[in-house]
């Protein structure tokens, strides 16, 4: 019986209203923007933090002003304090529990963290990857109100953010196909993707 749904993604391909409507028509808790939530409140930081950070890997820069930190007074300080750097590392770790703890819940639609490669192994995961054709994720991210040169660049740079993401911290090159149940065209419209996806629900839990 399944009981997890998992959602990756292509940038702008409208994965997030599409888990959001397969988690309303199967009445089960989505963990998208309530990941980012919990993780900045444990990570005690601003959730743009976490924003920045979620699937990416710290560039160089940021690597290094973190190795200095740790070895430093300012550091130091905010360790004592309980305060924790808000780095890629500490999200992912932060993420990875707040997965399996979705998964062991149960009735949970995750949307990225890594969801579907940490949870890989359950039989009671079904797991989902959502693309699209470039111009239509331009034009979606400009009916969200990206300029059309920003819309381009976020479509041309996210996801080979997450693709260095998914291969420093599984060893894989993104998306891998076979950790996928269903690979669906968002072109198809939100409504009929959501549709695809809940019939082969409704088939796998027939076997």
């Amino acid at each position: 019986m399944i009981r997890i749904v998992t959602f990756e993604r292509e940038y702008g391909s409208g994965a997030a209203d599409i888990a959001a409507k397969v988690a309303d028509q199967l009445g089960w808790k989505l963990w998208d923007q309530l990941f980012t939530d919990q993780i900045a409140r444990s990570l005690r930081c601003d959730q743009r933090q976490v924003e920045e950070r979620e699937e990416r890997r710290d560039p160089l820069h940021y690597r290094l002003f973190k190795a200095f930190l740790r070895g430093s007074f300012e550091g130091n300080l905010a360790s004592a304090r309980g305060v924790q750097l808000a780095d890629a590392e500490s999200i992912r770790q932060a993420s990875e529990k707040l997965v399996r703890a979705a998964a062991e819940e149960g009735k949970a639609v995750i949307v990225g963290r890594g969801s579907a490669y940490y949870l890989h192994e359950r039989p009671d995961a079904f797991h989902v990857f959502i693309y699209g054709p470039f111009e239509e994720k331009v034009r979606r991210l400009q009916r969200q109100g990206k300029s059309e040169k920003e819309a381009v660049e976020l479509v041309e740079t996210v996801d080979q953010d997450r693709a260095d993401f998914i291969k420093q911290s599984f060893g894989v090159d993104w998306p891998q196909r076979q950790y996928f149940d269903l690979m669906v065209n968002s072109v198809v419209g939100e409504e009929r993707a959501a549709r695809i996806i809940l019939n082969a629900l409704a088939a796998m839990n027939e076997e």
